[in-house]
């Protein structure tokens, strides 16, 4: 019989899960960036998507609705960093298109989770 390991409240999240992936992709890509960009936008893009998950992380250990709801949005605010950082990474023949647009659909998905997840935190504020 194979027993079950603990798991903190985030790692449930699919919202989590789904920006965990990301980073390493993240990581993957911008570990192409030239180099002068190692700690310029390279390091900003990675920065931003670690913020992510662990704003998310952050949030599921907060006690009140309203206080996860913030992390939430914290979250959702990096997530945008991220993109709008790609925009300039494609900008600058960094990215391609068909990558940016693979990027932007990834993070539409976490967008979506995270806006689900936030929409719940604050229904529970009002109960």
């Amino acid at each position: 019989m194979q027993t079950k390991k603990y798991q903190f409240s985030f790692e449930k999240l699919e919202a989590w899960q789904n920006a965990r992936t990301f980073i390493s992709s993240i990581y993957k890509i911008t570990s192409a960036f030239p180099g002068e960009e190692k700690y310029g936008l390279a390091d900003q893009i990675r920065r931003a998507s670690v913020s992510v998950a662990a704003n998310l992380a952050e949030g599921s250990a907060r006690t009140s609705p309203k206080d996860q709801a913030h992390f939430s949005q914290l979250a959702f605010s990096s997530l945008m960093e991220v993109l709008s950082h790609l925009y300039i990474a494609y900008d600058l023949n960094y990215l391609d298109e068909e990558a940016l647009l693979k990027y932007k659909e990834e993070i539409s998905e976490i967008a979506n989770k995270i806006n689900s997840l936030r929409n719940s935190q604050l229904k529970r504020i009002n109960n």
